[in-house]
């Protein structure tokens, strides 16, 4: 199966199990309920959920394991997208081509199912009744509110938001772009291994440098997009980041420049996979898909 391929696949399992969650009958607000399922099923591209199954079925772990591990994942990338959106963040008004939250509903709603996304996360990877022992368990959860929190995801937003308008160097925008993007990446790789026993530290040390790559080079060809793709593509404005005075790649390093450093990224990722014994070739794929995306 072709990469293009299985990214759908991955796409149409995680969007069934989302559905099928939100399908249940919820003791809750119906709008703050369809604000929620809105913001998680409004497509993307969904690499952090395919690499929770590229690397747990590496390591033969269990679908309805990974299914789980992929959405709780996914929760918390969505949350963090509908957050950013807000006006008092990164003030968009579309997000994939569509709304983004706080348009399609109201600034409330939007916080409040980011809130609503974020929490879920959590039920789901401790209420499932993993096929690996309960300390792995545990382990998945600690990851995924690691690479979240202040010395994940939130501190890399706010070492954004400081930057704004402010010159910052190199090194200070991988630190923001490695907590900002690659933590979760990184956590993607962690929970696909963590769904199976047969994992070994060698090969996870192997793959967290592949994800913290990857996670680099992502951000570099993002801001290469914000230069050269287009609205309708992206799904969000064209020069954005641009609009915004946010410090990138291409700003610091120069068009060419930013595309070497991406190129010597995925080049670094690919050494990393040499580490592993196991099949590592739709890693490889998706590695190259990263830099060649147009969107």
């Amino acid at each position: 199966m072709q990469l293009q391929e299985q990214l759908q696949d991955t796409q149409s399992r995680l969007a069934a199990f989302i559905a099928n969650y939100f399908a249940q009958p919820l003791d809750t607000d119906e709008t703050v309920k369809a604000a929620t399922y809105y913001s998680i099923n409004n497509g993307g591209k969904r690499l952090r959920p395919f690499l929770v199954y590229a690397t747990g079925k590496m390591f033969g772990a269990a679908l309805e394991d990974l299914d789980v591990a992929a959405a709780a994942l996914e929760c918390i990338h969505s949350y963090s997208l509908v957050h950013d959106d807000l006006p008092a963040m990164d003030d968009d008004d579309l997000r994939r081509g569509k709304p983004t939250c706080h348009i399609a509903f109201d600034e409330a709603q939007a916080i409040l199912a980011g809130d609503a996304l974020q929490t879920t996360a959590f039920e789901l990877l401790s209420e499932h009744r993993f096929k690996v022992a309960c300390e792995q368990q545990i382990k998945m959860i600690n990851a995924l509110a690691k690479a979240a929190g202040l010395q994940g995801m939130i501190g890399g937003q706010a070492l954004d938001l400081a930057g704004t308008d402010n010159a910052i160097s190199l090194a200070d925008l991988e630190r923001i772009h490695r907590l900002k993007t690659g933590a979760l990446l990184g956590a993607a790789i962690e929970l696909g291994a963590l769904c199976s026993p047969n994992v070994s530290d060698k090969a996870l040390s192997a793959l967290r440098l592949y994800a913290k790559n990857i996670g680099l080079a992502f951000q570099v060809q993002d801001d290469i997009l914000d230069i050269e793709g287009d609205t309708e593509s992206l799904g969000k404005p064209k020069g954005s980041d641009i609009e915004n005075k946010k410090s990138t790649y291409p700003a610091l390093l120069g068009l060419d420049g930013a595309k070497q450093k991406a190129h010597s990224l995925i080049q670094q990722a690919l050494s990393a996979l040499e580490e592993v014994e196991q099949d590592t070739e739709v890693l490889a794929s998706l590695a190259h898909y990263i830099i060649e995306r147009k969107y």
